[in-house]
């Protein structure tokens, strides 16, 4: 999820920061948070002198919990010295909320607001697809009550301005003036923040409002995690902490970083550091198969972690990924013989090869304590150059010294846990290595002879489809970006389903000038122009309806607006990964407001048999040979990653 909560006290600086371009509308309160290590002494130091003139204040756990107040985590109208006695009771001292234990270890603490219960209010801001909601009552405070039955609420729709007279709504009529002009401008200019630094949401409970000000006093908020590359000077360095009752761990945070600097996805979640059920699982919807395979066979409490690795990660990004996982399940000892499942589906574009590799060499360097915790491995993938991957992880095992079964797309992809968990016999033979190849190969001689890649006697022309068809066998398609593999791909698909001509017709690549890349029509050499603007090759390709957006994340939204000028596309499909939700519910909205169908974004593609394919869906041509993906059928298939 890109929706990731973050601290009362980064929401709080936030939301501060950001009101100052808007007048004195606020109290602006000092803050402090202490951050409590197990066995070490509590720093005091920076909330003495934050708060040395002796004001009241009011202390709190900072740690994403609800409710705080109904569940007494609140010290209220206290002196220093009595906010510090309070921690002490209760850093590092395991508490369970609705069946969720942890330790309290962060504390903010703040000027305590006097006030009355009448000038407590609540209100909330959440996002959908088609908009954003504002939820206002005019009673707050922890007996608020059931607020989705109480408050009113207003929908501003995408790119809609929000006005006094959209806000009237949510007030009642016996409001008195002053204090209806200062909602409206405070809700006015929330809103503004809201939608400029990509909250996903933003609940302030209670809002009170003194003499013409307004306090913030309680707040819970969530940010759009992608849109870092575009507000990470605006939020100021926030962090993205665990939900409480689960520790963030330095391996996490080291994924995380390797992910942030890598075009590819890389993922760790640590469940139960102490468990006997390992995984690496290669791509994030085969991630959610095998963990719910697990599960349904009763290994869901020895899970230990969750996570993927996808989008064709280098050899040395997977080593350091396995030597990250396989260094945390080595650290404990467990009563229970280990398990490691190394498993993943048929990969669309990721060179398993390269992947098993660095897979291989983290073994190698966890040989040792592999062996001492008696680690059984467990194998199952498919992809590109897979033959060679598995080839490379089989004679590895025998050197290895641990028990390591190795398999390959012949073995159903969640098998390899029913061995593991030992719910099915073991005994199937291993992956045929040696008379495995390939089988990629463009048809043969015997093939063209035979008449099966004869055209039809009867051609058909743009007239004879149905206008609501997304893709035919006459769909011609434009590519943005130098994505040669890609489009090899898509033109061998289009020949071995024989299409009269290629489906791609010309590359868009704005990094350099006209000229031409070489491509194979089965054996046959051809030239498709490649073009510094879209303008041209627009002009020149009138029949292309269909665009392959390959442009990276941080320039998918702007060449999509771009795409969607020119009527002539129908169908737009957008592979980045991590658009901010913002961007994307435009590019819905204009996509609806153009008749345009935009597939994505973060999508792999689709296959249309016998007409279409998108970029690398489906892997390589072995692949789609094999499971007859270029014969159309009756059946339609759509999935979801994870």
């Amino acid at each position: 999820m890109s929706a990731k909560a973050i601290y009362e006290s980064d929401a709080k600086r936030i939301l501060f920061d950001q009101f100052k371009k808007f007048g004195d509308l606020i109290h602006y309160h000092k803050f402090e948070t202490i951050q409590c290590v197990e066995n070490e002494p509590i720093n005091y130091t920076s909330i003495k002198h934050a708060f040395r003139g002796g004001e009241k204040l009011i202390v709190k756990p900072d740690q994403l919990i609800k409710r705080r107040g109904k569940l007494n985590l609140i010290l209220l109208d206290a002196t220093i010295n009595a906010c510090e006695e309070w921690i002490k009771t209760k850093a590092n001292k395991e508490i369970t909320i609705n069946n969720t234990t942890g330790k309290l270890k962060r504390f903010i603490i703040e000027p305590f607001c006097v006030h009355k219960q009448n000038q407590e209010h609540y209100i909330a801001i959440t996002s959908s697809k088609n908009g954003d909601e504002i939820m206002y009552y005019e009673e707050g405070g922890i007996n608020v009550g059931d607020v989705d039955e109480k408050a009113s609420k207003i929908f501003v729709e995408i790119d809609q301005k929000l006005t006094c007279e959209i806000l009237e709504p949510l007030f009642s009529p016996r409001m008195d003036n002053d204090k209806k002009k200062d909602l409206t401008a405070f809700i006015i200019n929330l809103y503004t923040i809201y939608q400029n630094l990509y909250f996903t949401y933003l609940e302030i409970n209670p809002l009170v409002y003194v003499n013409r000000k307004f306090h913030i006093l309680d707040i819970a908020a969530k940010l759009d995690q992608t849109a870092n590359y575009l507000c990470a000077r605006l939020w100021g360095g926030v962090a993205f902490p665990p939900p409480f009752g689960r520790n963030a761990y330095p391996e996490e945070k080291h994924v995380h970083d390797i992910d942030a600097k890598s075009g590819a996805s890389l993922k760790l979640t640590i469940l139960n550091p102490y468990g006997s059920i390992w995984t690496m699982v290669a791509g994030g919807g085969a991630s959610v198969i095998y963990t719910d395979t697990i599960c349904d066979l009763g290994g869901s409490e020895e899970l230990a972690n969750y996570g993927e690795y996808s989008g064709a990660p280098s050899e040395f990004q997977t080593y350091d990924y396995a030597k990250t996982i396989l260094g945390l399940m080595t650290k404990y000892k467990s009563e229970k013989k280990k398990i490691l499942i190394i498993g993943g589906g048929i990969a669309n574009f990721t060179n398993v090869a390269s992947t098993f590799k660095g897979i291989g060499r983290a073994l190698q360097s966890y040989r040792q304590d592999l062996i001492s915790h008696e680690v059984s491995i467990f194998v199952r993938r498919g992809g590109p150059n897979y033959q060679q991957g598995l080839r490379y992880l089989n004679t590895l095992s025998k050197s290895l010294g641990v028990y390591m079964r190795v398999f390959g797309p012949e073995v159903h992809m969640t098998a390899i846990v029913s061995m593991a968990l030992n719910k099915i016999d073991i005994s199937l033979k291993h992956f045929d290595f040696q008379n495995r190849t390939a089988k990629f190969l463009l048809p043969s001689t015997d093939y063209l002879k035979n008449g099966l890649r004869k055209k039809s006697s009867t051609r058909s022309s743009y007239s004879d489809f149905n206008s609501n068809e997304l893709f035919h066998s006459k769909t011609k398609a434009i590519i943005w970006g130098m994505q040669n593999k890609s489009v090899q791909r898509m033109i061998d698909f289009d020949y071995v389903c024989r299409r009269d001509d290629p489906s791609v017709v010309a590359i868009v690549y704005p990094m350099t000038d006209n000229h031409f890349q070489k491509f194979y029509w089965g054996h046959k050499e051809i030239l498709i122009p490649v073009y510094k603007n879209m303008n041209d090759a627009v002009l020149k390709y009138k029949k292309a309806d269909v665009l392959i957006n390959y442009a990276s994340l941080r320039s998918a939204y702007e060449s999509t607006i771009e795409a969607m000028t020119h009527n002539q596309f129908r169908t737009i499909i957008i592979i980045a990964e991590g658009i901010p939700e913002n961007l994307s519910r435009k590019l819905a909205k204009v996509s609806k407001e153009n008749n345009v169908s935009i597939i994505g974004p973060a999508t792999v593609g689709g296959i249309k048999p016998g007409c279409f394919k998108i970029g690398n869906s489906g892997g390589m041509l072995d692949n789609i040979l094999s499971a007859k993906l270029y014969r159309p059928g009756c059946v339609a298939y759509v999935s979801r990653s994870g």
